[in-house]
């Protein structure tokens, strides 16, 4: 009888077997892949051809330093405050509703126009002309909205 396999014996590469192999899967694999692969060399010839290749490389080689001076101006505290002051607006913004936010931003276009006209046209205001406008309903309503935004802002600048 014949003694029974104990030990199973993986069969060892030599160095140049293992290159070959993965020489081997690298070929296969450009083979799969030539569409995309002469597209990214296209890529890459263009930005070559148009200097950004050479910019960004730069700009890698030179990582440092510009995370330095980056980090550096995003310290600053004016740019600080600007950043401040985005994320607040950002946050106002949220509790606002757009349909309300959209109305007044057509209405202050509208406005915008209507006193261009008035600019192009030297048009001149008097007292007379003051006082029948607080009798135009439109005049009337931004008035109101103003007053009533005024007070509003007023209460908020309290706390």
């Amino acid at each position: 009888m014949a003694k029974p396999i104990t030990k199973i014996e993986q069969p060892t590469l030599t160095e140049k077997e293992m290159q070959q192999r993965s020489l081997e899967k690298v070929i296969k694999d450009v083979a799969d892949n030539a569409e995309g692969i002469q597209q990214t060399i296209q890529l890459l010839q263009e930005l070559h051809n148009s200097g950004v290749l050479e910019a960004v490389k730069a700009l890698f080689e030179a990582k440092e330093k510009i995370t330095k001076i980056a980090v550096g101006q995003l310290l600053n505290p004016p740019v600080t405050r600007a950043i401040n002051n985005v994320m607040a607006a950002a946050e106002a913004l949220t509790e606002l509703d757009p349909e309300m936010t959209k109305k007044l931003t057509g209405s202050v276009v509208k406005g915008l126009k209507k006193a261009e006209e008035d600019i192009e046209n030297n048009t001149q205001v008097g007292i007379l002309d003051l006082l029948k406008a607080l009798r135009d309903p439109d005049i009337n309503r931004a008035m109101g909205f103003s007053l009533r935004f005024l007070k509003g802002m007023g209460e908020g600048l309290k706390d």
